[in-house]
């Protein structure tokens, strides 16, 4: 098998070369695999203050930590396992983690001037430097992270001041310049990864991998909600090769090259927790019409009742450690799916999952107000952070919605 199972932060941006040891479990485990999972109890109801204080706090954390120039996240706070990363691999590492946050701020703005700063900071950097953003070297494919979640913060930008009209033209272009580096740096098997370990072309020999693929196709579903329509070819291609990667219980392969491994502990349901909300959401988006309320709110299910397999991994320095080789890099992101996954339940079947996924994160917030699930380098309270916080503002209920202050 080749080497890797690959570490990717911004819900798995980063690798190691090694792939994980692999589990032999019992004919029963795999059976059982395949019936659905009984339905949660409710949760308890957060109250409207204990949720705004837990956002409160994550917002004053991530105004604190902005770089001066605007952006988030540096390399420092090094560990004695380090992911491969040159200098190009940190401007788009610091790229999409300015995106996630800018974003966050943007969803959860409480008015403040702090705040409003700390958004138009954010978005001049990412306004300036998005367009430089490109791969490090043949074997470094960081910067798709950068492209898809840069696509996001975009979309939020192009939203948050509707008047303006120079502005908004400046930022779909910038969208559209986005779209140019997704196609420039497509797998050649449709799709995208993060690694070419297999030649270094032009045009990357990388295993298409189906959570980036998932986080990509989502945003180019935003692009397009806001008349923004991405390149049909790349689309179309990246569904279809995700669906290749799919199980018929939804659980997804980790990337294309464990086709002969279907069975393999990362990719049984387990192991797939945090990845098949982003994937099963693409396809919603995308029309796939197997896709049903029933899935998501199966796999929603799954989230919650099973939601130790992922905590097992929270915080682990090595990479896929963890039972059924659960990696910490998948927690932030898989809630923040599954919470964009409850967004698109009809409206009386969200407060049930809107509780849940609220307890669950307000119970992993760190003293300081920040949200982390795996160290790198420093990226990670920030990124983390930003997923929480946007993960908890599809959390408040209709009633409970702060109005929309005044950006201008």
């Amino acid at each position: 098998m080749r080497a890797g199972i690959v570490v990717g932060v911004l819900a798995a941006m980063v690798g190691q070369a090694w792939a994980p040891s692999r589990a032999d479990e019992p004919a029963a485990v795999a059976a059982s695999e395949r019936r659905a999972p009984p339905r949660p109890a409710a949760a308890e109801r957060l109250s409207p203050a204990e949720l705004d204080g837990a956002i409160d706090r994550g917002r004053r954390f991530l105004v604190a930590v902005q770089n001066d120039d605007g952006s988030f996240g540096t390399p420092e706070r090094t560990k004695d396992l380090n992911i491969m990363a040159g200098v190009g691999s940190h401007h788009g590492f610091r790229a999409a983690t300015t995106a996630l946050c800018v974003q966050a701020l943007i969803e959860e703005h409480d008015g403040s001037p702090e705040v409003l700063r700390a958004i138009e900071r954010g978005e001049e950097w990412l306004m300036d430097e998005l367009p430089k953003v490109r791969r490090d070297d043949p074997m470094l494919i960081y910067n798709v992270w950068s492209h898809g979640y840069g696509i996001q913060a975009l979309v939020a930008m192009h939203g948050r001041l509707p008047d303006d009209a120079q502005r908004r033209e400046r930022i779909a272009g910038l969208i559209r310049g986005q779209f140019e580096k997704l196609v420039r740096y497509e797998s050649a098997e449709g799709g995208w990864g993060y690694y070419d370990f297999t030649a270094g072309t032009q045009r990357p020999a990388s295993s298409s991998t189906s959570f980036v693929n998932a986080m990509v196709l989502i945003a180019l579903a935003d692009a397009r909600a806001i008349g923004i329509e991405p390149p049909a070819r790349i689309t179309q291609r990246a569904l279809e090769s995700t669906r290749k990667q799919r199980l018929p219980d939804y659980s997804y392969l980790y990337g294309s090259y464990l086709r002969m491994e279907p069975r393999m502990g990362i990719n049984r349901p387990a192991g797939s927790l945090g990845r098949s909300q982003a994937c099963n959401l693409a396809f919603r988006l995308w029309g796939d019409q197997t896709i049903t309320d029933g899935v998501l709110a199966e796999w929603l299910d799954r989230l919650i009742q099973r939601n130790g397999w992922l905590d097992l991994g929270r915080k682990r320095p090595v990479p896929h450690e963890s039972f059924f080789q659960v990696a910490g890099y998948f927690y932030y992101f898989g809630h923040y799916y599954a919470a964009r996954v409850i967004d698109i339940l009809p409206a009386a079947e969200r407060p049930f999952y809107q509780d849940h996924l609220a307890r669950i994160l307000l119970a992993v917030q760190d003293a300081d107000g920040s949200w982390w699930d795996y160290p790198l380098y420093n990226y990670h309270q920030q990124y983390g952070t930003a997923y929480a916080l946007m993960s908890l503002h599809r959390c408040r209920r209709a009633n409970d919605a702060l109005p929309v202050p005044d950006q201008r």
